[in-house]
């Protein structure tokens, strides 16, 4: 039986994934893409990813689609690393180099601001103000950490950024669900297991009670979408648990999770691709944001056992 095309109504969610990052994805997408669903090397990821990488160790040059202009960010950083992480590449001397970067522009405090303020001479998402003295911020200083304590990185950066970390999330009393990402980045990384237990425990009553997450979603309009995001940008509890292992899995039921992937599954749109939920500003970030978004929704699905052929 011959195989069906990529672009039929029927073939499989992968096939139909496959279509729209050939059609649509930067190099390091289709890249990321061949390496985690068609048997592609970890090199050729890298060397796309090396490309948004400055003399300064950062990364910048819009690899994060909303911050536009060539110059090194946290935010850019932050996914560069997560990139490094997903193919086994987060140490030696790249890491080394990052780490520095990591240093130089931290607050004092240790900790990463949200966005340093380099980015003030070129375009970037209203949402996502440039201020001349930025505070530290659990948003990127969180999902940094915590991979890199994942990967037993050993830095001297890592002992002040890692202590903002847990004062941040251990005296978080009402968040937001990007925050609570960040959160859970750290907690799952964190080398304290017990501590991190036990915060990730309290965190989950707080995303819970504040109805951070939608439980169901038949009934999402009855929870409420969080200040400054988009109309209609909630999340549900793949956002947090991405993966099976992760302490966030732990906040929710089984048939919650069941819901939650099922939606998530469902999303996949006509041309292969998910949707962004967030605000868009500009054609081309849009476009940019969505082949990302995808090849998260096929890793979260195929983590949780999900079939995608």
């Amino acid at each position: 039986m011959a195989e069906k095309p990529l672009s039929s109504p029927s073939a499989t969610p992968l096939a139909r994934a496959e279509r729209f990052v050939w059609l649509t994805a930067r190099v390091l997408e289709q890249r990321r893409f061949a390496y985690h669903f068609l048997r592609g090397g970890a090199d050729p990821v890298e060397t796309a990813l090396s490309a948004y990488l400055n003399e300064d160790g950062g990364y910048g040059h819009a690899l994060e689609p909303d911050l536009r202009g060539p110059v090194s960010q946290p935010l850019h950083t932050a996914h560069a690393l997560r990139v490094l992480d997903s193919i086994g590449r987060c140490g030696g001397l790249r890491v080394e180099r990052i780490c520095r970067y990591l240093t130089d522009v931290s607050t004092h405090e240790g900790a990463l601001p949200a966005i340093h303020p380099s980015q003030r001479a070129y375009p970037s998402a209203p949402f996502v103000p440039v201020v001349d003295s930025p505070p530290s911020a659990l948003l990127t200083t969180g999902p940094v950490v915590g991979v890199l304590h994942r990967n037993q990185v050993w830095h001297a950066w890592l002992f002040r950024a890692t202590e903002f970390c847990w004062s941040a999330v251990e005296s978080l009393e009402k968040s937001h669900p990007y925050e609570v990402q960040a959160a859970v980045a750290f907690l799952d990384g964190a080398p304290d297991r017990a501590r991190a237990e036990a915060a990730a425990d309290r965190l989950g009553r707080m995303v819970r009670e504040q109805r951070l997450a939608v439980l169901d979603p038949g009934r999402e309009e009855d929870y409420p979408v969080a200040d400054g995001y988009a109309p209609g940008e909630r999340h549900f509890p793949h956002d947090y648990a991405r993966v099976p292992d992760s302490l966030a899995t732990r906040w929710f039921t089984e048939e919650e999770m069941t819901r939650s992937l099922d939606r998530l599954a469902a999303d996949q749109q006509e041309d292969g691709g998910w949707p962004i939920r967030w605000r868009t500003w500009a054609p081309g970030t849009a476009l940019e944001c969505r082949p990302m978004i995808t090849v998260e929704a096929l890793r979260t699905l195929r983590a949780h056992g999900r079939p995608l052929e």
